[in-house]
């Protein structure tokens, strides 16, 4: 799908598919084109060009029953109640009233809220109106939850908290796409990811599939230099680690999988008295692939 406003192309030939019951990171710096990517989905806007399946179907009003969708624009309505609120969003959905306030009610009480059903929004902390947002998107429990910047403003307990949503309601079955810029929460919750920038997929795939587009990086501490070793593309003396031996900040050559590495070494009787990989971190992933965020928006 592609969409243009006026000369700016917001979202560029983009293309993907979400498997059901996984959590799929959509992940981009600001302007990236996620959140109209999340819009088309859900058909608050249409492509310029290209077709969208949800649930088997076109994007409109006929799968709001069975989507959540929790925007990065966040806003309730003041002077109504916790209650009412959630009550409220869930009739949009299609539930009828009586099920929409028993689901409403038990969400409150998950969420801490018990006391606070009858208060009107205006009187309640900020954090506890996040919570009720939140509600807001889970009270008819979507077979698809789609997050915009969900974690924006959250303090840690709230984040905490929506984490472990997101892994209760992929545990039973559903999905859930979130965007986020903030690579923490997609390293510990998707199953799969996409990275944009500017628009374009740069990369989909899985954590691990991310992490070896980055050459591997070893910790090795050896009497001599490792360099020689096949694999390795360089090798940092970075000093002393005990008498005798020195510790070596170690790059493999792109593909070359650190196990191979360390069978050669003893193939070659090369002594090692340390041998540690270092994992990248999605965020060395990202700048990797996408760049900095001055190059990825």
């Amino acid at each position: 799908m592609t969409k243009r406003f006026d000369q700016v192309v917001a979202v560029d030939d983009l293309s993907f598919a979400v498997q059901p019951a996984t959590v799929f990171g959509f992940l981009g710096g600001n302007g990236a084109g996620k959140t109209t990517s999340l819009r088309m989905v859900l058909d608050i806007i249409r492509p310029t060009s290209g077709t969208i399946e949800v649930l088997g179907r076109s994007p409109g009003r006929a799968n709001a029953p069975e989507i959540g969708f929790l925007p990065e624009e966040r806003g309730l309505y003041r002077q109504m109640t916790a209650l009412d609120t959630i009550a409220y969003f869930g009739r949009l959905k299609g539930m009828p009233a009586a099920d929409a306030k028993r689901e409403g009610t038990e969400l409150l009480d998950r969420f801490g809220l018990a006391a606070n059903t009858r208060t009107t929004v205006d009187k309640l902390s900020k954090g506890m109106a996040q919570k009720v947002q939140l509600a807001t998107a889970l009270v008819n429990r979507p077979r698809l939850l789609i997050l915009d910047e969900p974690f924006a403003g959250l303090d840690p307990v709230n984040q905490g908290l929506l984490e472990e949503e997101i892994r209760r309601i992929s545990a039973g079955g559903s999905t859930v796409v979130f965007s986020t810029h903030v690579m923490q929460h997609a390293e510990r919750l998707c199953d799969k990811l996409l990275l944009l920038a500017r628009g374009r997929k740069k990369f989909e795939g899985t954590l691990e599939e991310a992490r070896a587009e980055i050459p591997a990086r070893l910790t090795v501490v050896a009497k001599s230099d490792p360099s020689k070793i096949v694999g390795i593309e360089s090798a940092t003396d970075c000093g002393d680690a005990e008498p005798g031996w020195r510790r070596w900040d170690v790059r493999l050559e792109p593909g070359v999988a650190p196990g191979d590495v360390l069978e050669r070494c003893v193939a070659e009787r090369f002594p090692l008295r340390r041998f540690e990989q270092l994992q990248a971190s999605l965020h060395d992933v990202f700048v990797h692939i996408v760049g900095t965020p001055e190059t990825a928006q």
